[in-house]
């Protein structure tokens, strides 16, 4: 049976852990450059298969080496900080791209792949894994870690959107680069120290 109570407790504990996460950095960067739906049906098949693999074996999660998932993690930061940086400019001022230069499959695949990766082993799964054990209620809290993870995301890709008709597309590349470098460094960092 569903417990509204127990996916309000996943939902508020999932949602405000992932609210400050790479989610809505990776969720805006691609929100203004690709179509927003088809951005959102990738990002949330990609949550919807993390809750599920958190839910089936989330003690499972807790076992892998920490070390190996914040260097994976770390790598992929450099990378995606590089692609942004390198990236030529004279398209920068294009804005989004119309939708038939982007199919749904490749921005849903590029959406779905950088989140699957990219929140492997992820606070919020090993949460979701949690609740799940405490509450005996994989539904409840699977429905409302995967609500938390959806909204996170459509927040980023709305915003995305919205900070483009204010501020220029490369400055936010910049920033997004930035802001990539830094969790590279981090998540590095807690590789080599942990």
């Amino acid at each position: 049976m569903l417990s509204f109570t127990i996916m309000a407790i996943a939902f508020g504990v999932v949602f405000l852990a992932e609210l400050p996460d790479k989610t809505a950095l990776a969720g805006l960067m691609l929100g203004t450059r690709y179509r927003a739906s088809y951005v959102f049906a990738g990002v949330a098949a990609a949550f919807a298969v993390h809750v599920a693999l958190a839910i089936a074996a989330g003690s499972v999660l807790t076992l892998l080496p920490q070390r190996l998932v914040q260097a994976v993690v770390g790598v992929l930061f450099l990378a995606g900080a590089a692609m942004l940086l390198l990236k030529r400019s004279d398209d920068d001022d294009e804005g989004i791209k119309a939708p038939a230069d982007q199919s749904f499959w490749k921005v849903s695949g590029a959406g779905f792949m950088l989140i699957l990766v990219a929140e492997f082993g992820d606070l919020t799964q090993i949460m979701t894994a949690n609740l799940a054990a405490r509450y005996d209620d994989p539904l409840s809290v699977g429905l409302g870690a995967v609500l938390a993870l959806w909204s996170v995301a459509a927040l980023g890709i709305v915003g995305g959107r919205t900070l483009l008709k204010y501020v220029p597309l490369k400055l936010i590349t910049k920033i997004a680069a930035g802001l990539m470098l830094v969790l590279a460094g981090l998540s590095l960092y807690e590789a080599i120290a942990g």
